[in-house]
């Protein structure tokens, strides 16, 4: 027989939690205007590129959006922090970068991440990404070497020494963030933005409840959406309306530029990996190019305010992404032992998720901009 005290003090903890998220998020649902003026860019300050991290775990897609970076003059690279997530960390970090200098940046400091989630086992996606992360593509040994700082070490330093200035787009499962934001409080309000791939509002990819990236690391992805951070989702339910086609995938092999053609090499072999497993109906679609892109272009994708949960104790639903889009956000229903409820809470947004994108202008972006 369960203990009721138990299941009062959890009952009681799920709503001071619930509670909690809102309050830090506050400032974050109302925008960048409501941020502290501390933090924001002095006015009159120059304009100039974008200054982005990109929190990644290569892969496939993580390619093409660090390439689409690279290759847009809108931003700034600071930094490349890989984390486990596509394959394991010993492969992330060196297709990191060897990405780089595929595009002859290796001037962008790279970090080791977490090897491993939050408090979970690591879950892989070799079937769409390969033994080695590429979908199999062979490229050399990378000569440069990552910085001695840990990925969340230097992420904190870029952002404290420019409070206000600095984006990060996180490509892969939330480990890294979570482990930053844990150990420095203060560091999601200096943030100027988040914007991540993972989650979806209509269904998952590696579960019917969850989408990869979240389901890796669902305690670190809650703990991001919980951070006061200013949030924007980019999930399945866009990333999935855009399927690279034959004609692109040619483009790309056919690129004047290094970083084009190594794309084409990398989205040729992915393709015919997908089409063997069945993954996505055997269509190619770029996930994580697409959080970049809309970051350059927001008028991409349109967004909606939402309140967003990760499920993290459910057995069949871990790392599901719970959107609330109006009030009351409800939680379970108290069982019949419980003493007391949860009360119903307000209605509190703590990000923008994307709910529609123009899949053909996006892909026209993508590939003009990779094929130069």
């Amino acid at each position: 027989m369960k203990d009721p005290d138990h299941s009062r003090r959890r009952l009681l903890l799920q709503a001071a939690g619930l509670a909690a998220g809102a309050a830090l998020t506050a400032a974050a649902a109302a925008g960048p205007a409501a941020a502290p003026a501390a933090v924001m860019p002095k006015a009159g300050a120059a304009v100039g590129p974008r200054r982005i991290i990109i929190d990644t775990d290569p892969g496939v897609d993580d390619a093409l959006a660090i390439f689409l970076a690279l290759k847009s003059p809108e931003l700034k690279v600071e930094a490349i922090t890989p984390v486990a997530g596509n394959v394991p960390l010993d492969l992330t970090l060196p297709n990191a970068l060897r990405l780089l200098e595929i595009a002859g940046r290796s001037d962008i400091p790279v970090a080791a991440g977490a090897s491993r989630p939050l408090k979970r086992r690591l879950v892989t996606a070799a079937y769409v990404h390969g033994n080695n992360g590429l979908a199999g593509v062979e490229f050399p040994e990378p000569k440069t070497k990552p910085v001695a700082e840990s990925a969340q070490q230097l992420i904190r330093r870029i952002v404290r020494q420019s409070p206000g200035e600095v984006s990060i787009i996180a490509i892969g499962p939330l480990t890294n963030l979570a482990l930053a934001f844990r150990d420095d409080p203060q560091l999601p309000s200096l943030v100027r933005s988040v914007t991540i791939m993972g989650g979806s509002l209509s269904g998952g990819n590696i579960t019917p409840a969850a989408e990869f990236n979240s389901y890796v690391d669902p305690e670190a992805a809650q703990a991001v959406y919980r951070s006061g951070a200013r949030i924007t989702m980019i999930g399945l339910d866009v990333t999935r309306k855009a399927a690279l086609s034959e004609e692109q995938i040619r483009m790309l092999e056919s690129a004047k530029n290094p970083a084009g053609r190594a794309a084409g090499r990398i989205m040729r072999a992915t393709l015919e990996q997908v089409r063997r497993a069945g993954v996505n109906g055997g269509r190619l679609l770029a996930h994580d190019a697409m959080a970049v892109a809309s970051f350059i272009d927001p008028s991409l994708v349109t967004r909606q305010d939402v309140h967003i949960e990760i499920e993290t104790e459910g057995e069949l639903t871990a790392g599901e992404t719970v959107g609330y889009r109006k009030a009351p956000m409800r939680r379970s229903a108290p069982l019949l032992d419980a003493l007391g409820a949860a009360d119903d809470a307000p209605f509190q947004p703590n990000a923008q998720a994307a709910v529609d994108v123009d899949g053909a202008r996006f892909l026209s972006f993508l590939i003009h901009r990779l094929v130069g």
